[in-house]
Parts: structure tokens; C-alpha cells; sequence
């Protein structure tokens, strides 16, 4: 069964562009590393009438929305070793440092998970 790296992080709205702009060039970077898929998405219906909103849970601030992104890995031994390759690609230098990113990397959720189901319509 495939592994996945998710995240769910704050993003400022009027940012998503310049954060969708480096989620793709670190999506390609990624792939060209061997990962299965990565998919980055943005808070639409955030306020569900169960369970705990995301922007409840990570504390989201006025103008900002949720970017809920994964990366898929054949297992987790090939997530280590694609990610030690995606972080020593000097592109990954060239999106700019923590501070310049158009979102707070200090509240970033991540885990990697080992699936436990997988349906796909075929």
C-alpha cells in the first residue's frame, strides 16, 4: 500500500497565487524524484456542520484559508529516499528561504501515513 506525507497548512487568500507558483515547481521537483502524485488544494467549504473545521484547528487568521496537500510514495522506505534526494536539489534553495515563503512555516500540521484503505473508481 502506498505512504503519504500530508499537510495542512494557513495560507493568506491574496498569497495563493504566489504559494500555488512554488507548490508546482516543488511538485515537479518531487515527481522528477520518484514521488507517485502530489496534490495541493485550497480551503473551499471549510465550515462542515460535524467534526472540527480546519481552520479551527489550525488557527487560521482573518484572510487566510487552508492549503491541505499530500504526497503519495510507494512505501515509506521510498519516501525517505525521495525526500533526501528533494532536499539535496539545489532548486529547492532557489524558492527562497523560510522567511520568504507566502505562508508561516512555524504552523504547518504534517505526518506521514501509512494507507490503511484505497478505492479508486476505475
Amino acid at each position: 500500500m502506498p505512504y503519504v506525507d500530508g499537510y495542512v497548512l494557513p495560507v493568506l487568500k491574496k498569497d495563493l497565487p504566489a504559494y500555488r507558483r512554488i507548490a508546482l515547481k516543488a511538485a515537479k521537483i518531487w515527481i522528477e524524484h520518484g514521488a507517485l502524485e502530489v496534490r495541493e488544494c485550497a480551503g473551499e467549504d471549510l465550515k462542515p456542520a460535524f467534526g472540527i473545521q480546519f481552520p479551527k484547528l489550525i488557527k487560521t487568521k482573518p484572510g487566510e484559508t487552508v492549503v491541505f496537500s499530500w504526497i503519495v510514495y510507494k512505501s515509506r522506505a521510498h519516501r525517505d529516499k525521495v525526500n533526501a534526494k528533494v532536499m539535496k536539489d539545489p532548486r529547492m534553495n532557489d524558492m527562497g528561504s523560510v522567511d520568504e515563503m507566502p505562508f508561516d512555516c512555524k504552523r504547518i500540521v504534517y505526518g506521514g501515513f501509512e494507507t490503511i484503505v484505497s478505492v479508486q473508481q476505475r
